[in-house]
């Protein structure tokens, strides 16, 4: 098998897969049975100064999609409402039984130097291998100057950030936001301020449903409701771009990531490795399954990498990166037509109604007897996998390559563009 083990901005875990700060690091009682369970590491639920603030009832929502249970989460919940001294005694306590796991504490203050400085003391003080500031958070603390108000706010990060670092021995992860327009203006500022890594993302601004009969946003309090966290599996498409684009981008190359959104399987966790995270963080499938998920997320990967003879890790952290362009830089020459497998095919005719009422008629209905039998029209397919995505049966349409793969042309060389210069395609990096 494998080996797991993580090196992550200056300090180890056993494996990759560490638990975000949310309700599942909220107390010492859930973080040691994380680490019994086989956690590699945790960010302690976010902490702020006291008083502790004061949260909702109810806190959560949630979106299910044809019989699949939380595909969305939704939350309402605030920062620890447990008090600061109870908390950092808790932090110390752990770390000392627990020295081979990563524990890093999520901070949320005042956007002023005393109040990082004080809390940053004070965090210290345990033993703690990090602090991740947590920019990100949009609702409740964002009203009151905090979370996403400052992460959205390249200078605020910067600012922030650079105080901290001067203000703690400890490596510094600054959580992002994904609440901006591109991800890329946070993550340089935080590289500016000297962070030691950056996490992503924090959860999207939603209203996650309403109530038809209260005609109240869900999750409702007393009647009411109000914009919430969006996280689980329906966010992890976003969090792949966004982790993509810290990734190739220059000003940030170098920089460790931490993943966050949607992680739920071992695949899930490849995929933002491949991205170039370091480590992942799961919140939503924790709280879905239970800790004991982390039995499936680490055995699943490392047997894939067996499969693959990556010994760690770092040996494909990164390797999609390099892969990833802006779209101009795409071969426009790389033709593809998709192909029906006629022993698989189930004869349920979604290929052709997609293809024939929304896309590009491509694929025929043909009577076979009594039945019906569908085949792909080559001079009329455009390979945009459509027939492929809506077929129920895995394996049954495949996309074939048609081209000899002899050219190589994208956009800034095509003839149709108007200021098409002849240019060789660039490595991906975003311009």
């Amino acid at each position: 098998m494998a080996d797991l083990t993580t090196r992550f901005a200056g300090f180890k875990s056993p494996n990759p897969f560490w638990l975000a700060s949310a309700p599942p690091t909220d107390k010492a009682y859930n973080i040691v049975r994380a680490f019994k369970a086989g956690w590699g590491g945790v960010v302690w639920k976010t902490l702020g100064e006291d008083p502790p603030v004061v949260n909702t009832c109810s806190r959560y929502g949630a979106t299910s999609y044809k019989g699949n249970r939380v595909a969305g989460f939704s939350n309402i919940e605030l920062i620890t409402d447990r008090p600061l001294a109870i908390n950092l005694q808790e932090i110390k306590e752990v770390k000392r039984d627990w020295p081979d796991r990563a524990l890093v504490v999520s901070l949320m203050v005042p956007c002023d130097e005393e109040s990082w400085k004080r809390i940053l003391a004070a965090v210290e003080e345990t033993d703690a291998d990090g602090v991740e500031l947590n920019f990100g958070c949009p609702h409740g603390m964002s009203e009151r100057g905090m979370g996403s108000a400052v992460g959205q706010v390249p200078e605020y990060i910067e600012m922030v950030t650079r105080w901290c670092k001067q203000h703690t021995r400890m490596p510094v992860i600054v959580k992002l936001t994904p609440n901006v327009t591109s991800i890329l203006g946070p993550a340089r500022a935080a590289v500016r301020g000297g962070a030691d890594a950056v996490s992503l993302i924090n959860t999207v601004n939603s209203i996650v449903s309403v109530d038809l009969d209260l005609m109240a946003p869900e999750p409702v309090v007393d009647g009411k409701g109000t914009h919430a966290g969006y996280c689980g599996p329906a966010v992890k498409p976003i969090a792949l771009h966004m982790v993509a684009e810290i990734a190739r981008d220059p000003e940030c190359r170098g920089i460790p990531i931490s993943g966050i959104g949607g992680i739920e399987s071992w695949r899930d966790a490849a995929e933002f490795i491949a991205l170039g995270a370091g480590t992942v963080q799961v919140c939503t499938a924790a709280m879905h399954y239970g800790f004991r998920i982390v039995d499936d997320l680490k055995d699943g990967l490392a047997r894939w990498m067996a499969t693959k003879s990556y010994a760690g890790i770092e040996d494909f952290s990164g390797r999609a990166v390099a892969n990833v362009r802006d779209w101009q830089y795409l071969n426009l020459e790389y033709k593809t037509i998709a192909a029906i497998d006629q022993e698989l095919c189930i004869k349920c005719g979604l290929c052709h109604i997609a293809c024939e009422d929304t896309a590009h008629q491509a694929i025929a209905s043909l009577r076979n007897g009594g039945g019906r039998r569908y085949e792909v029209i080559a001079g009329e397919c455009v390979g945009c996998n459509l027939c492929m995505h809506v077929c129920p049966v895995d394996g049954c349409i495949t996309m074939q390559r048609a081209d000899d793969g002899s050219r190589e042309r994208n956009w800034t060389q095509h003839p149709n563009n108007p200021m098409a210069v002849g240019a060789s395609p660039v490595d991906g990096a975003a311009e």
